[in-house]
């Protein structure tokens, strides 16, 4: 893995970025969740031009939570290529769900404090921001050293827009496959983007999936619905493309989004892999049982993730 940059502006010296551009990216203003794709100008800052795809930065939001202290930092990936959107670096882009939920036992209305902060801004709104954050949940040093499956749920799919963007600026000659899980078709994040680029290079293989209502957009014979690990198997469009890609010696497979979909992505996979490839991405204990009685308490104990696996679940 390469070194990277952390650390350059702290929350106590934070770095002070404008927002200049902000537009829902959800494949329709109709989607149950309401998902922005923020963009923030850091330009003349220490994070300028330091960090990686797949990296987080963190944003202080302003006010004070009841107890009358600062609100905390919450941390976000950023969904920008290492170029950046403007390509020098100056421009790192995230992508931010609103938090909008009840609480149970008061019926009272709750709101994320950070997420809603950050939809709520509009261009030339500045905000504070820190990082870069993290150091493993990247790209290897020599991309083209390697293929990739990227596993991704809602918000999750932020550092593989990333990703892709450094591997199609690259010019490798790798494969790559999105396998992009969202509850409805409405709620596909960056669908036409990842349409875009997967007609624009034969490396690459989008696979979007829906999991609550109606088939799967562009799947052949209507298929779905189901969840991102469901596209791990030959009766799956695209399924024995994916289990192949799997099947290599040089593939990496990263999986970020809701926790718990780790769980159903490794029992697809020691179901469709031969034990010689399931044992590149995961070490099974003798006493793990079949994968259909697997559960997520046995991660890392019983099942453990090799070197070849990338895990960012929330």
């Amino acid at each position: 893995m390469p070194d990277v940059v952390q650390n350059r502006a702290t929350p106590g010296d934070p770095a002070i970025g404008r927002v200049v551009a902000t537009r829902v990216c959800t494949a329709s203003k109709k989607a149950a969740g309401i998902v922005r794709h923020v963009e923030i100008d850091i330009s003349g800052t220490p994070l300028a031009g330091t960090f990686r795809s797949g990296q987080s930065f963190g944003v202080l939001p302003p006010g004070e939570n009841e107890r009358g202290k600062p609100h905390k930092l919450r941390l976000y990936s950023i969904a920008s290529p290492t170029r950046g959107e403007d390509g020098s670096g100056s421009v790192l882009a995230t992508t931010v769900k609103r938090l909008i939920d009840e609480d149970w036992e008061s019926h009272r209305l709750f709101t994320g404090v950070a997420s809603n902060y950050l939809c709520d801004l509009s261009e030339g709104d500045e905000v504070r921001v820190t990082g870069p954050a993290g150091k493993r949940f990247v790209l290897p040093e020599d991309p083209s050293s390697h293929d990739y499956v990227f596993f991704a749920t809602g918000t999750g799919i932020a550092p593989f827009r990333g990703m892709l963007g450094d591997l199609a600026a690259g010019g490798v000659s790798s494969r790559a496959a999105l396998v992009m899980g969202a509850p409805y078709a409405t709620d596909l994040l960056y669908d036409a983007e990842m349409r875009e680029l997967e007609a624009e290079h034969d490396w690459f293989t989008y696979l979007p999936t829906v999991s609550r209502h109606g088939p799967t957009p562009g799947a052949v014979g209507g298929w779905g619905p189901s969840y991102v690990d469901g596209r791990v198997s030959p009766d799956a469009p695209g399924g024995e493309q994916l289990i192949e890609l799997l099947a290599g010696e040089r593939t990496l497979v990263y999986v970020c989004g809701i926790a718990g979909m780790e769980l159903g992505v490794f029992q697809a996979m020691a179901r469709e892999l031969a034990s010689e490839a399931l044992s590149g991405y995961l070490t099974v204990a003798d006493d793990a049982g079949e994968p259909s009685d697997w559960s997520r308490r046995m991660i890392p104990r019983q099942l453990r993730p090799t070197k070849r696996t990338f895990l960012e679940v929330y």
